[in-house]
């Protein structure tokens, strides 16, 4: 069974059609650029190339970087055009389709639920914790493989400011962070995490799981396991593709 899975971020907007048997691409993705700035008329204007690139008619499932309520309504938007809050995104983007059948949710809940079912976390029990590091911190908070929805503990207050604003991958390269510097602002980000929730397992996803080598020996003292994402940076689309198919 093949869904189309598209997932937006800060910087890009990507998509691929999903074999949700294998949980993986069935084809090469296309990504194009997040306009800038990323008002909802743009971005949904990005979606539709990425989507008619491929031909595609058909369910489509979309992430978004922030807190999506009933499927559909744009609660946040700390790293796109604040013009998305209140917007139905469902409705926006089943439009720019031509009406295909469209599902939005969370894009870190999207990249948990993919983990869970095909990757780090598949079959793993108490509470799991998926952070992707990208322009902002997304999270996606599992107990015994329950998605807890829309968490945005990338928003938590660490040492006086936004967390993400000090250990997402953008930090690391607006502020020409070394590896080893920027996993001692992660170590402390994710001991933050731990005193709050006690998690037996992290996955780091984002575009740095594929450097996990890089990062994750320079960070000590966090008592949970700490595990890249195994499917990297696909995992949103196929956690997408999975959404609107009803996982």
């Amino acid at each position: 069974m093949q869904i189309f899975g598209v997932d937006i971020g800060g910087s890009g907007i990507k998509g691929a059609p999903v074999d949700l048997d294998r949980g993986d691409l069935s084809e090469e993705r296309r990504k194009v650029l997040t306009p800038q700035p990323a008002t909802p008329d743009r971005v949904a204007d990005g979606v539709r190339e990425v989507v008619e690139h491929f031909g595609w008619t058909g369910p489509v499932g979309l992430t978004f970087p922030g807190v999506v309520t009933d499927g559909a309504t744009v609660r946040t938007a700390a790293n796109v055009d604040p013009g998305w809050v209140d917007t139905d995104a469902r409705a926006l983007f089943g439009e720019r389709l031509g009406g295909m059948p469209v599902t939005v949710v969370n894009d870190a809940d999207a990249a948990g639920v993919a983990e869970m079912h095909f990757g780090a976390g598949k079959g793993r029990h108490g509470t799991v914790i998926l952070l992707t590091f990208g322009t902002g911190i997304g999270s996606a908070v599992f107990t015994d493989g329950v998605l807890v929805p829309n968490t945005e503990l990338g928003h938590l207050e660490l040492h006086g400011h936004d967390a993400e604003k000090k250990a997402s991958s953008k930090a690391k390269e607006d502020h020409d962070l070394s590896w080893e510097h920027w996993a001692h602002r992660v170590g402390k980000y994710l001991a933050h995490v731990e005193m709050l929730f006690s998690p037996e397992l992290f996955i780091i996803g984002g575009g740095v799981s594929r450097k996990a080598h890089k990062f994750l020996p320079h960070i000590d003292g966090i008592r949970a396991e700490i595990v890249p994402a195994e499917l990297q940076n696909n995992a949103g689309i196929v956690g997408a593709a999975m959404h609107a198919a009803g996982h």
